[in-house]
């Protein structure tokens, strides 16, 4: 089967905003008189939706805070959120990640983001990118009940392809998702989508073990050859190693 849609985790895959998320989380954290540490973020938050994080900070501090007030929390997290980005000269976005978009589209295949940050982030940063129409679906926050690593989010993006695009008949082995986090690549490989770790947050090697593919960075992800493994042809690896990754399970 040919490789027919590609899912982009957004936060650490096209953005490179992670310290930017993790100041404004300690910010909002200590308005409420807590502090976190590095160690915290990671554990709680790479990864995974804020709303999530947050819930998991409190918890971890023996905190009780109600759904609504977590979601008073998260509106003043993205006014921050954009009021920094708009200090910036330029959007951090990765390099290569606009190049290999473009390379995606020139050969038809369909794009979609399934992230844990909410929707008015991804769409802000998209529209001043101009990128929003490179991409059709979008599963965000909002969308799902339960944040990386369940797979709903990605269950939710093959529903909606279908939904779009009927004739598609899109299955979980006709997708390939691009995630830098452990929640990230276990959602992915929970809803048995082939998945491709980039090391822009963790070393490679802890990607590698984790994922079908690991590269570095998005220009050492070898579009054809990748394309090869899934119309069955030349079961080659896109990762920097020299030892063969599998080609992805169909099921």
């Amino acid at each position: 089967m040919p490789l027919k849609v590609v899912l982009f985790d957004f936060n650490g895959v096209i953005l490179d905003d992670e310290p930017i998320h993790e100041q404004l989380i300690q910010e909002v954290m200590l308005s409420e008189n807590v502090r976190i540490t590095p160690e915290d973020f990671q554990k709680f938050c790479l990864g995974r939706s804020d709303r999530a994080c947050l819930q998991d900070l409190f918890n971890a501090r023996g905190r009780v805070v109600s759904p609504d007030y977590i979601g008073k929390l998260l509106v003043q997290k993205t006014a921050a959120y954009q009021q920094r980005l708009q200090t910036l000269e330029a959007l951090p976005l990765f390099a290569d990640v606009e190049s290999l978009i473009q390379t995606f589209q020139e050969r038809q295949i369909k794009l979609g983001i399934v992230s844990g940050a909410l929707r008015a982030e991804i769409e802000w940063v998209l529209e001043r990118a101009t990128l929003r129409d490179a991409f059709g679906p979008i599963v965000a926050a909002e969308d799902i009940s339960t944040s990386k690593p369940s797979p709903e989010g990605y269950e939710k993006a093959i529903a909606q392809f279908n939904h779009l695009y009927p004739n598609l008949n899109l299955q979980p082995q006709d997708c390939l998702a691009i995630e830098d986090s452990f929640p990230g690549l276990e959602a992915a490989r929970a809803a048995r989508i082939p998945v491709v770790g980039v090391a822009h947050t963790y070393p490679f090697h802890m990607m590698q073990r984790r994922s079908n593919w690991a590269v570095d960075n998005l220009g050492q992800l070898e579009i054809p050859r990748l394309i090869q493994v899934f119309e069955g042809g030349e079961a080659a690896s896109s990762t920097r190693s020299e030892e063969p990754v599998p080609a992805p399970q169909r099921g």
